[in-house]
């Protein structure tokens, strides 16, 4: 009876430390997206990941500025336009991945035109070229913090160009 107890407690210490890695690993992952630059960056802690060239959104629709979270992660998502419904598929201007913000409307997806990569052209969003979103889709989570820079920030003055 007592060895049954200790390994329940066994058991539940054993969840709430893989709960509480599970946290910090979401916590200590970030995206830093500098919008002069066009440039995504995924850090682990200060420690740079990844850096990813990216577009974002024209003078007319610029993407918002600010402190954000991923809300949702959608593979094959399907778009709502104003005037059309876009399935999956080649023609969909989200690509194959939409991971969404916390900011209504406004998200990091692939694209079907890929040479507006590197330029500010889309309608606020952060599009990204296909393999590069679909490798970064695999490595954030929903909670991710998301910093949406208006000025270069500092962590990219290192890894610039």
């Amino acid at each position: 009876m007592k060895l049954d107890h200790i390994s329940k407690i066994t058991a539940i210490l054993v969840v709430a430390a893989v709960d509480l890695y599970g946290e910090d690993r979401v916590q200590t992952k970030r995206i830093v997206i500098s919008i002069p630059d066009r440039k995504l960056v995924l850090l682990d802690g200060d420690r740079v990941l990844k850096v990813y060239d990216v577009a974002v959104g024209k003078a007319s629709t610029p993407t918002p500025q600010g402190d954000f979270r991923i809300v949702n992660r959608v593979q094959n998502p399907t778009w709502y336009g104003p005037s059309v419904v876009v399935p999956p598929g080649k023609n969909n201007p989200l690509g194959t991945r939409w991971m969404g913000l916390s900011v209504k409307g406004y998200g990091i997806h692939g694209t079907n035109a890929p040479s507006s990569i590197g330029k500010a052209a889309s309608h606020g969003c952060i599009r990204m070229r296909q393999a590069d979103l679909e490798e970064l889709f695999g490595l954030v989570e929903v909670g991710m913090p998301v910093e949406l820079r208006g000025e270069r920030p500092q962590i990219l003055l290192a890894v610039a160009n």
